[in-house]
């Protein structure tokens, strides 16, 4: 039997009040104890790992040195905050973590009160806790602080640039702590991350010129009004005895840096020491992705969402058959790679996210053809739009769910100049156990109003391919193309390409009764419901549409016709997706079907498995062939 390790000072802390009770040299305990726990859990309860490791010794540091709630912590994405979940009242439902009705993979107020702000997507975090300061100027409460913990991978997006430059142009006590692992997921790209593995700043000129300043200001040399002045003489003075220019501190944001991020009694005296400090402040930690197990610090990658391994040996646990189908994202990588040995102009584009999009294989092979740009969605859309507006045939990929903060780019860059290039949005429809800030419910909806762009969802691994070569085409305008997160449908993949027309979809079964009408892989499971229905004996049509815009007018057309009942189904918000597409035609053209739309309801889905969202949403096989069986015979009721 496995001995249960002991973890005697965590057991103690139910909150971060019972943290602040122990000696200072109790806390390295604490992080080697939090550190094993979330090991010991998350190897069997998969979730995000190497982020959260490398933040122990900051997130109790915060919590000790801070009164939380009361100050606000806003972390940055959220991967680093399993620590911060533990401490603050979730260590005995930690294993419910990314669970269906068990604790989120990120932090949300919903959850706690300790969660300040959601925290899915990258860069936000100086915005808001800009925001969450100055609003409690406003109210009068001058003792809250508030802290902002961005990542060096998230510094790439251009959020947290709009977040410092107001932070250093109003008047706020924010401190930003940027803790810089030198990873994001893969590894940063760009001068920004370069940047900060160079930058350095003494720790003792930082410790002389706060006395310093306090001096002055006691003796009354120097106020808040004269503050801008000197801090700017200050930092040329530094610069030109430094030969380096710190961009932070050329804001005029007060930087202490960078200092060891795994001290933890180290951080607890510096951020007290600063933390009171007025005016915005930036402290730059360096702390290791992974920290305290061996296989994460090597293989960073790797091991930032590794699924379940073995704690003693760190063996991943791998569980998919050679023999299964591959995923959605390695045949768009194998098929993106074959296209680009037979036409030069294809380039690809990710943001930040080679290996998780198979992009890494265009990447390996044609190193010159392939742009990471860091976490910077936007910037990746309109560097595309640049890229195709030369003559270039971008295949820009973006997960779904990120591809929200890219619209205005889509829409003024690259649709209203109806330039050629490919948006590949990789994790469309329901994510699983990653959960509302990452699903992908929503871009059908938003993209079907925008003029110039195609937008198509493949059945299958054939038909990805296929849509990928007709998307290569000349002349297609922005071509996106949707599929889920996951493995596909079938092992033999490998067919020759062939060219998809566009806006025609394909009829797999025929009947008169009803239709069901589908896009994307989610067609699967409802041609299992088709074909338990054909069986009971309700004569059932279904239809791939394969494309949402341009809709096949001709298949609409015969469906209502023919059919008195449609049934329509996607893996998307139900609002502005297929449905509403089709009822809008059935409207415009005087058919008038009853018409059933399935697919993602009108709310935010919670965490949870594939399976069990897909039924929760009533789009898995049971879910489509209820709606074919009971809506058919309460049609016939109604009408005979």
């Amino acid at each position: 039997m496995k001995e249960i390790p002991e973890y005697n000072c965590l057991e103690k802390i139910n909150c971060p009040a019972d943290l602040r009770r122990l000696k200072p040299e109790d806390l390295p305990q604490v992080c080697n104890e939090l550190r094993r726990y979330i090991i010991d859990i998350l190897a069997d309860n998969p979730g995000h790992f190497g982020s959260s490791l490398g933040a122990i010794e900051l997130t109790v540091s915060l919590h000790y040195s801070l009164n939380t709630p009361y100050d606000r912590i806003v972390w940055d994405v959220g991967h680093q905050a399993y620590g911060h979940k533990i401490l603050t009242g979730r260590r005995e439902s930690f294993h419910t973590l990314r669970k269906m009705g068990g604790i989120s993979g990120f932090p949300n107020p919903v959850e706690s009160e300790y969660d300040s702000f959601i925290a899915g997507h990258a860069s936000n975090s100086i915005s808001a806790a800009l925001g969450m300061d100055v609003a409690s100027s406003l109210k009068g409460e001058t003792s809250r602080l508030h802290v902002a913990v961005i990542g060096d991978g998230s510094m790439t997006g251009g959020l947290a640039y709009e977040g410092l430059n107001n932070a250093a142009s109003t008047c706020n006590n924010l401190l930003i702590i940027l803790n810089d692992n030198n990873m994001s997921i893969d590894k940063p790209v760009g001068g920004m991350s370069q940047y900060l593995v160079n930058i350095t700043t003494s720790e003792i000129y930082n410790r002389v010129r706060f006395r310093l300043y306090s001096l002055l200001k006691r003796i009354g040399l120097i106020g808040e009004e004269k503050k801008g002045a000197i801090l700017r003489f200050n930092n040329s003075l530094k610069a030109l005895l430094t030969q380096q220019h710190n961009i932070f501190e050329g804001l005029n944001i007060r930087y202490f840096g960078p200092v060891d991020g795994h001290d933890v009694c180290g951080l607890v005296r510096i951020i007290n020491d600063i933390k009171n400090m007025r005016g915005p402040k930036i402290l730059h930690i360096r702390t290791v992705k992974g920290k305290g197990f061996k296989p994460a610090e090597e293989h960073a990658t790797e091991w930032h969402s590794p699924g379940r391994f073995n704690r003693e040996t760190g063996e991943r646990i791998i569980v998919r058959s050679k023999k299964e189908p591959q995923l959605y994202q390695d045949i768009f990588g194998h098929t993106l790679v074959e296209l680009a040995r037979s036409d030069s102009r294809i380039v690809g584009i990710t943001p930040a996210m080679p290996t998780g999009c198979s992009m890494n294989f265009l990447m390996k092979e044609m190193p010159d053809r392939t742009f990471d740009v860091g976490i910077a969605e936007g910037h990746a859309v309109t560097f595309s739009a640049g890229l195709a507006k030369e003559g270039l045939m971008p295949f820009c990929n973006i997960y779904s769910s990120f591809i929200q903060r890219a619209y205005d780019n889509i829409i003024h860059d690259a649709a209203l100049q109806n330039l050629d290039m490919v948006l590949c949005l990789d994790r469309a429809g329901l994510v699983g156990e990653d959960g509302a800030t990452h699903h992908g419910n929503f871009d059908l909806a938003f993209l079907s109003c925008i003029p110039n762009v195609t937008i198509a969802s493949p059945l299958n691994e054939i038909e990805l391919r296929n849509l990928m070569f007709t998307a290569s085409r000349p002349g297609m305008g922005v071509f996106a193309i949707r599929y889920p997160r996951g493995k596909g449908e079938m092992q033999d993949w490998e067919k020759p390409l062939e060219l998809l027309p566009v806006g025609r979809g394909e009829k797999l079964a025929d009947g008169k009764d009803v239709a069901v009408l589908s896009i994307g892989p989610i067609g699967n499971l409802a041609a299992e419901a088709v074909a338990r229905a054909r069986k009971k004996g309700f004569e059932t049509a279904h239809y791939n549409m394969i494309y949402l815009k341009p809709i096949d007018e001709n298949i609409l057309h015969e469906v209502g016709k023919n059919c008195r009942y449609i049934i329509t189904v996607e893996n998307g918000t139900i609002h502005g997706g297929l449905g509403s597409a089709v009822m809008e035609f059935m409207s415009a053209n005087g058919y008038s079907p009853k018409i059933k739309r399935l697919g993602v309801p009108d709310k935010f889905i919670t965490h949870g498995t594939i399976t069990e969202l897909y039924r929760l949403c009533r789009i898995d096989a049971e879910g489509i062939e209820m709606a074919i069986t009971e809506g058919t015979d309460c049609y016939h009721k109604k009408n005979n």
